[in-house]
């Protein structure tokens, strides 16, 4: 199993590590959104901490990329972003460009950065930073790949693992090795990524091509992620439990004034001229077909969407 080594930005580490030992997901952000990361859903990603510390100060599992504005980023992962505020951020990163001169844009001009988003992030004290690798050479300006099976990728990710049962119970070692945190660790194994909310945002925005499912609009400021089935009634923040809505067609498909059928036709609640004496913005689109993305993998689950049919829409 392949992971990776990435030099980290001495701010960012040191604000989240100060807060708390784990992260259920943080943003390992870059100024500029030029260059992508193609890594393996599930494989480690350590923080390499530059000289004079030359250490690794933690890791989390990589869930996605994904090129945001910066304002969004904030919204998706607040504080995980490595700031105490968007302010900070934002200063921080225009500090970056201008000494790189580097700079990301949307084919409207937006600035962008590139998102390398990490699920189950943990954050070691200083007394428990692993050596860096031996042979971590001085011209790896990003991020380098290594077999964690042998070497000293293999050193690192077991003592990377060693330190995060050590911290038990504020790490569930589980997430990282798939079996129990008293046996030894054996090989490496993948393992599938937990997304949060902010990951759940941004893998519904980017799987629905940045446009509301029921009226294609477009403007990333006015589209919001609904799931189908609320996670707090138990269901996953998967992508096949989401829909990309404008924020007032969300708020009534969360209140159960709209739905989507298991055949992906749009219905508007008669509730709503009911309750409201109004609606007749909403009620042109009843019976439409929703936009969906074009991977059946990514598509809103059937059993899902009759779950909110059934359980939330008001007929």
């Amino acid at each position: 199993m392949q992971g990776w080594i990435s030099n980290t930005h001495q701010d960012w580490f040191d604000f989240l590590s100060s807060r708390r030992t784990s992260w259920e997901e943080v943003n390992f952000w870059t100024p500029s959104d030029y260059f992508g990361f193609n890594g393996i859903p599930g494989a480690p990603f350590f923080f390499r901490l530059k000289s004079p510390r030359n250490a690794i100060g933690g890791f989390g599992l990589f869930s996605r990329f994904a090129r945001l504005p910066d304002w969004l980023a904030w919204e998706c992962f607040g504080e995980g972003n490595g700031a105490p505020d968007f302010s900070s951020m934002h200063q921080r990163l225009n500090a970056i460009r201008r000494q790189n001169q580097l700079r990301g844009r949307t084919p409207g001009g937006e600035p962008q950065i590139g998102c390398i988003i990490l699920s189950d992030a943990v954050f070691f004290p200083s007394a428990l930073w692993v050596r860096q690798p031996a042979d971590w050479g001085r011209q790896n300006l990003r991020y380098k790949g290594y077999d964690l099976t042998v070497g000293e990728g293999r050193r690192v990710w077991e003592e990377c693992l060693e330190r995060a049962v050590g911290l038990q119970p504020a790490v569930d070692a589980t997430a990282f090795t798939g079996r129990s945190p008293v046996r030894r660790y054996g090989e490496p194994v993948l393992m599938r990524p937990r997304l949060g909310q902010g990951a759940f945002r941004v893998a519904v925005t980017d799987a629905y091509g940045r446009a509301c499912s029921a009226t294609g609009e477009h403007s990333l400021p006015a589209l919001e992620a609904a799931h189908v089935r609320p996670h707090s009634r138990g269901a996953a923040h998967g992508i096949q439990n989401g829909l990309l809505l404008r924020p007032d067609l969300r708020r009534l498909f969360d209140r159960g004034y709209v739905t989507v059928t298991p055949e992906l036709r749009l219905e508007v609640s008669r509730r709503l001229k009911e309750d409201y004496d109004n609606g007749r913005t909403y009620y042109p689109l009843h019976g439409h077909l929703v936009r969906v993305p074009r991977s059946r993998a990514e598509q809103p689950d059937p059993e899902l969407l009759h779950w909110h049919n059934e359980h939330v829409f008001r007929t």
